[in-house]
């Protein structure tokens, strides 16, 4: 037996949640975590598998059960399975390939489902039907061959719902899966958790459903956020075994419904906050840049804060200190892609590969270049989705050779429009449907009509006179090899010391006003999402580090803003910085 005595404020509140969520185990009761930053919510994941697994390692496999443990990303994925060494009972897996380990051996019903999905109804139509072609997953584009149906990520959750409509369905999943885990739970397709509520939590007798995560770390557009149900016990995890008190005070004044305690309370810990508000250039203006600095004052105003840090004993290696930077616009210019911030109308275009090219180029074709300087050929086809078929004699071999071999040169000497024109005419490798869906698009459109160019169809047009090195500078960005960060690279992780810069240019972010509605706690009707969303990712960036954290606003702030900050992190803590 542990001596609660004799362990710290932190590991009291986790010792005291896992008996809360084993209390629920044992009455078959589903539940939820809240832990907050710090909290180490992964660990209490884990043991809460080492328990179902000491409760349930003989019973369920006799029965041919498991138990699902549901991840967000891949990494996570490995690290859990590591720290349970790989044991047979857990199907450990991310929510796709989880979700189509389930449904893949339903043939006939995803069949008869396809159709009725928006981006498959058309394209089956044009090849006369679903037919008896074999459904596959392989992680590539959407594809209709003679004899294969190859499905996109994007399908594999909605043919999932669909199935959950079924009755019959239901029950084999319940019965080969009586007990759920969900990390991450607050990022987890919204539309898959309202299937979860409606054909099991609404119903008697669902399977156990354990939710792990943190609704104030939810920072992606599609996840569900906070998760109420009548079903669900909440259990609060108090805990943060990251940061040292001075920043977990102001997470507290920040977030006074979840307290947390600390490790070791008498850990020294720093905390400054810099405003520009005493710079009287004229600001940026429009709806997207409104009140931040222009781009050269932004820049003079972190080489100035980044200096004063060095007073301060800061170290900036690396290793030590993580700048993340809360708008494109300043982190592209510093990375390389500063034209893309400005071609796009939404951030998230480029930022979470939204746009039909930079998915394409960013997921595929640079991971395929990759490779093919590094003569592994194998994973070249790998990260195209394209199978060994495609190189079936020697004049193949040569032809993707002298394709591959040009391809690289356009890469660092030409623009996007030349890499396009190379693979249309090469088709080696060839392009994802959606893409020359709308190149086809473009290179059609009667430009004498008088007609307006669609904003798809202009922001691929600014996009072809883009430098295809700066695709290449936001694929290295956003695969995290990068002295600079936004939050939503390096959601998760932690550093010894933390420099946020918080201005404008992304398009729902706009800090000054968050602030201003935290303050007074009155937030307008129907800006609740939005407050939130800046919230959020507010949150999640003042809680990554251990021992320092410095903020700096490029953007003004108003008076009512500054009194928000003042009280947060302690008004001895705000200074301005000169410029």
């Amino acid at each position: 037996m542990t001596d609660i005595l004799a362990v710290s404020p932190a590991e009291k509140e986790g010792i005291r949640a896992l008996s809360e969520i084993e209390k629920c185990i044992a009455n078959k009761r589903c539940f939820r975590l809240e832990a907050g930053a710090g909290a180490g919510k992964t660990y209490s994941l884990v043991k809460t598998l080492e328990h179902l697994i000491e409760l349930e390692g003989r019973r369920m496999p006799r029965l041919n059960q498991r138990i699902a443990c549901i991840t967000f990303t891949n990494v996570a994925q490995k690290e859990i399975e590591a720290q349970i060494d790989k044991n047979p009972l857990i199907h450990c897996d991310t929510i796709h390939g989880f979700c189509w380990s389930i449904i893949s051996g339903y043939q006939s019903q995803l069949r008869s489902i396809l159709p009725e999905l928006g981006a498959w109804k058309e394209r089956l139509e044009e090849t006369g039907g679903a037919g008896s072609r074999r459904v596959e997953y392989t992680l590539g584009y959407r594809r209709v061959s003679d004899d294969a149906i190859s499905l996109h990520h994007d399908d594999i959750l909605p043919l999932k719902i669909e199935l959950l409509k079924f009755q019959k369905f239901r029950n084999i999943f319940r019965h080969l899966y009586p007990i759920i885990l969900i990390d991450e739970y607050q990022d987890t397709n919204s539309d898959w958790i309202e299937a979860i509520k409606e054909q099991y939590l609404d119903k008697e007798d669902p399977p156990l459903f354990g939710f792990f995560g943190d609704h104030w770390q939810k920072i992606y557009g599609k996840g569900c956020g906070e998760l109420i149900h009548p079903a669900i016990k909440e259990i609060g995890k108090g805990a943060n075994f990251r940061s040292v008190s001075t920043i977990v005070d102001c997470l507290n004044r920040m977030r006074p419904e979840l307290e947390q305690f600390v490790e070791d309370p008498e850990k020294p810990g720093e905390i400054h906050v810099f405003h520009t508000n005493n710079w009287n250039g004229a600001r940026l203006t429009g709806a997207h840049y409104g009140g931040d600095l222009p781009d050269d004052e932004a820049s003079l105003a972190l080489s100035n804060v980044k200096n004063k840090l060095l007073e301060q004993g800061w170290d900036f290696s690396a290793g030590t200190t993580k700048i993340l930077m809360l708008t494109h616009r300043a982190l592209g210019k510093q990375q390389g892609y500063s034209s893309l911030p400005s071609l796009f109308r939404y951030n998230d275009s480029f930022t979470k590969k939204e746009n039909a090219h930079i998915a394409f180029f960013v997921d595929h074709l640079e991971p395929a270049c990759q490779a093919f300087s590094d003569k592994k050929f194998g994973a070249m086809f790998l990260a195209l989705g394209i199978k060994g078929k495609y190189i079936s004699k020697l004049s193949d071999k040569k032809s993707w050779s002298q394709s591959m071999t040009r391809l690289n040169e356009l890469r660092n000497s030409g623009t996007v429009a030349e890499v396009i024109k190379h693979l249309r005419e090469t088709k080696n490798p060839p392009l994802p449907d959606s893409v020359e869906k709308v190149e086809t698009k473009l290179s059609g459109f009667d430009f004498e009509s008088g007609e307006d160019l669609p904003r798809a169809l202009d922001e691929l047009k600014k996009l072809h006179d883009v430098k295809y090195q700066e695709i290449v500078s936001l694929a290295n960005y956003l695969d995290g090899h990068s002295p600079f960060e936004t939050k939503h690279g390096v959601k998760g992780a932690q550093f010894e010391n933390v420099l946020v810069i918080l201005g404008r240019g992304w398009n729902q972010y706009n800090f000054n006003e968050m602030l201003e509605w935290a303050g007074t706690g009155n937030v307008p009707a129907g800006k609740t999402n939005k407050y939130e969303n800046n919230r959020n990712l507010f949150y999640v960036a003042c809680s990554r580090p251990k021992k320092r954290l410095a903020l700096l606003f490029t953007q003004e702030l108003s008076v009512s803003a500054k009194q928000t900050v003042s009280a947060w992190f302690g008004a001895e803590n705000v200074s301005a910085i000169e410029i």
